[in-house]
C-alpha cells in the first residue's frame, strides 16, 4: 500500500509528502512531537488565535522549499534528486530542536544550547537510525555543500523558513499587514554565482516582505504584553529551578522533573545521553501542567507568578526608548515587597524585569538580499530600492521596558 500522503493546509492548500524517507521522517516521534509546541508561544495571550504549531510551520516550510526547487530548475539551475531530497530533509527538521516556550527555556531551565544545534544532534540521531540517509541533509543544514545557495534556502536572509512563518503567523493572528508575497518571492528566485537572488522584477515583493517582517516584529512578536507575559514565565521557571536545588518537592513531568533538580549546562547537555532523552520529551504541555499546579503551591511567589500564567492575570508592562530610572524600579519594588510580604531582594528578582530589545528591518552583514536585473548586473536591495535605503533599513530600534506585578493582582490565600 503507497504511503503517500496529501495534507490539506490551511496556509498553502494541498501539501504533497511522498513516500520514502520524507514521509518516514513526517511520521517520525522526533518531528510529531512538534505538533505539542505551539509556533508562537506565548504570543496566543494577546492573538487568540495564534494557536498555530511549530509541526504546521515546518509542513508549510517543507511545501516553500519543493516549489523553489521547481522554479530553480526551471531557470536551468541543476539541482538533483537526491540534492532536491536532502534540501527538503533540512528544511523540515530546521526546528526539530525547540523546546517549549524555545527562547524562555533557554534562558532558564537549559543554558547556553541554542535550539540550532539540538536541532542538528537530532538529525545526527536520525542518520544513525537510517544508516546515513541524512548525510546530505546535515552538509546543507552546515553549509558544507558545495552548492552554497541550497543552504540559503534553509538559513538565510530569504529562507523558506521566514517566507513561511510571516505568512503563517500573520495568517493565524490576523495582522494582515504582515502578509508576504511568498509565491511571487519564489517566483523571482534565480542564482548569480552560486548565491540566491531576486529577478528585478520581484523587487517590490522584496520590499514588502522586509517592511512586513518590521511590522511583525513589533507589532506581534515584541508586543509589550507578549513581553511582560514572557517576563512572568521566565519568573515563575526561575523561582521552580531555585525551589528544586533547595530539595522543594515539585510536581513535574519525569522530563521536566530532570532539567528542573540538575544543572544542565552545555558541557553536560553535550556529555550525558540522558539530556537529549529527557528534552526530546518536553513540550508545552509539561509547562502548562506544572503551571496549574504550582497556582496552590504553599510558595507565595511561584504561586502567585503560576496563578496569573493560568488565569491571564498578567504584569503591567511600560515601554520607552529610553532606559528606565533605577528609582522608578527601586520604587516598584518596594511596593511589591511590602504587598507580598517578601524581600526586596525576591521582588527584584521575581516581580520586576527590564528587558530591552534592538531590532533593525535588514542587517547586510547578515546575508545581503541581492536583486539581479535583465543584463545579469547584481544590486544590493539596498542600492536598487527606490523607497528603501540602507540607512532606513539598517537602521536600529531600541526600546526599554518594564514589566511589574500589578498593584490590583489577586494573590494565592496561602493558610
Amino acid at each position: 500500500m503507497s504511503k503517500r500522503k496529501i495534507i490539506n493546509d490551511p496556509v498553502f492548500g494541498f501539501i504533497n509528502i511522498p513516500e520514502g524517507l520524507l514521509y518516514d521522517i513526517i511520521q517520525h516521534p522526533v518531528l510529531q512531537r512538534l505538533t505539542r509546541i505551539k509556533q508562537m508561544g506565548i504570543t496566543s495571550v494577546v492573538y487568540p488565535g495564534a494557536q498555530h504549531t511549530r509541526f504546521q510551520h515546518s509542513l508549510g516550510a517543507f511545501y516553500l522549499t519543493g516549489e523553489a526547487i521547481i522554479q530553480l530548475r526551471s531557470k536551468g539551475h541543476d539541482i538533483t534528486n537526491e540534492e532536491a531530497e536532502a534540501v527538503r530533509i533540512a528544511i523540515l527538521m530546521h526546528d526539530v530542536g525547540h523546546g517549549p516556550f524555545s527562547h524562555v527555556l533557554e534562558n532558564t531551565i537549559i543554558k547556553g544550547v541554542p535550539h540550532e544545534e539540538i536541532s542538528l544532534l537530532l538529525m545526527k540521531r536520525i542518520n544513525e537510525e537510517t544508516n546515513g540517509k541524512l548525510d546530505l541533509a546535515i552538509r546543507i543544514f552546515k553549509d558544507e555543500y558545495p552548492k552554497k545557495f541550497l543552504h540559503q534556502l534553509v538559513s538565510g536572509q530569504l529562507d523558506m523558513d521566514r517566507l513561511d512563518y510571516l505568512r503563517r503567523d500573520s495568517f493565524y493572528t490576523g495582522v494582515t499587514e504582515g502578509n508576504i508575497g511568498s509565491a511571487r518571492i519564489i517566483k523571482m528566485l534565480n542564482v548569480k554565482d552560486d548565491h540566491l537572488v531576486i529577478e528585478s522584477k520581484g523587487i517590490y515583493s522584496i520590499e514588502n516582505f522586509l517592511m512586513a517582517r518590521r511590522l511583525m516584529y513589533w507589532q506581534v512578536y515584541l508586543h509589550k504584553t507578549s513581553v511582560a507575559y514572557e517576563s512572568m514565565l521566565v519568573s515563575a521557571l526561575s523561582r521552580a529551578k531555585e525551589l528544586a536545588q533547595q530539595g522543594v518537592e515539585l510536581f513535574t513531568s519525569p522530563a521536566f522533573h530532570f532539567f528542573l533538580y540538575q544543572n544542565i549546562d552545555r558541557n553536560r547537555f553535550y556529555r550525558d545521553n540522558e539530556c537529549l532523552e529527557n528534552f526530546i520529551q518536553l513540550d508545552d504541555n509539561d509547562i502548562w501542567t506544572s503551571l496549574k499546579v504550582w497556582s496552590n503551591h504553599p510558595d507565595k511567589i511561584l504561586s502567585t507568578l503560576s496563578q496569573g500564567l493560568i488565569n491571564r492575570k498578567i504584569f503591567k508592562v511600560e515601554i520607552s526608548n529610553e532606559p528606565f530610572s533605577e528609582e522608578q524600579k527601586k520604587e516598584l519594588t518596594l511596593q511589591i515587597s511590602n504587598r507580598l510580604g517578601i524581600s526586596f531582594s525576591e521582588a527584584t528578582t521575581y516581580f520586576v524585569s527590564t528587558p530591552s530589545t534592538e531590532k533593525n528591518m535588514y542587517d547586510p552583514a547578515d546575508d545581503s538580499i541581492d536583486i539581479m536585473y535583465n543584463n545579469g548586473n547584481i544590486k544590493n536591495i539596498a542600492e536598487a530600492s527606490d523607497m528603501l535605503n540602507i540607512s532606513l533599513l539598517s537602521k536600529k530600534v531600541k526600546k526599554y521596558y518594564i514589566c511589574y506585578l500589578r498593584s490590583d493582582a489577586p494573590l494565592q490565600n496561602i493558610p
